[in-house]
C-alpha cells in the first residue's frame, strides 16, 4: 500500500485539490443570499475583454493584474466575493485581498455561478 501511495501521491493531491475547489465553490454559492444581504461586493477578476464579452449582473470588473493598485475601490467592512473564468485567478485574488487585511473574502470560482443569483 505505501508503495502505491508513493507512486500515486501526485494524482491523489490533484484529485484532492479539485475536490476542494468544487466543495468550496458550492459552499460559497449557498452563502450568496446571506452575503448579498450583508452588502457584499462582487468582483470579477477576469480581463476587461473577457468581462466585456459576458459577465454576471452586479459584478465589478477589476482584472487580477490591476487588483493590487485598485484596492481602494473595495471596502474592508463588507464581504467580498471574487470570481473569474475557472476559480484560479479568483483564488489568487482572494489570497491578495487577505494579505491586505480583507477578512471576509469568498471565492465563488467561475463567474457563471453568479448568473442564477440576482446580484443587482
Amino acid at each position: 500500500m505505501s508503495e502505491w501511495l508513493m507512486n500515486n501521491w501526485p494524482y491523489l493531491a490533484l484529485v484532492a485539490w479539485f475536490g476542494y475547489k468544487w466543495w468550496n465553490s458550492r459552499r460559497v454559492v449557498a452563502m450568496l443570499p446571506e452575503l448579498k444581504s450583508k452588502g457584499a461586493q462582487f468582483i470579477d477578476v477576469r480581463s476587461a475583454g473577457e468581462f466585456a464579452g459576458a459577465s454576471a449582473p452586479g459584478t465589478i470588473n477589476i482584472p487580477l493584474s490591476e487588483l493590487g493598485s485598485r484596492l481602494g475601490e473595495i471596502t474592508k467592512t463588507s464581504p467580498v466575493v471574487v470570481c473569474c473564468a475557472s476559480g484560479t485567478r479568483s483564488g489568487m485574488a482572494k489570497m491578495l485581498l487577505k494579505k491586505h487585511g480583507y477578512s471576509q473574502v469568498h471565492n465563488v470560482g467561475a463567474w457563471t455561478k453568479l448568473t442564477g443569483n440576482s446580484l443587482s
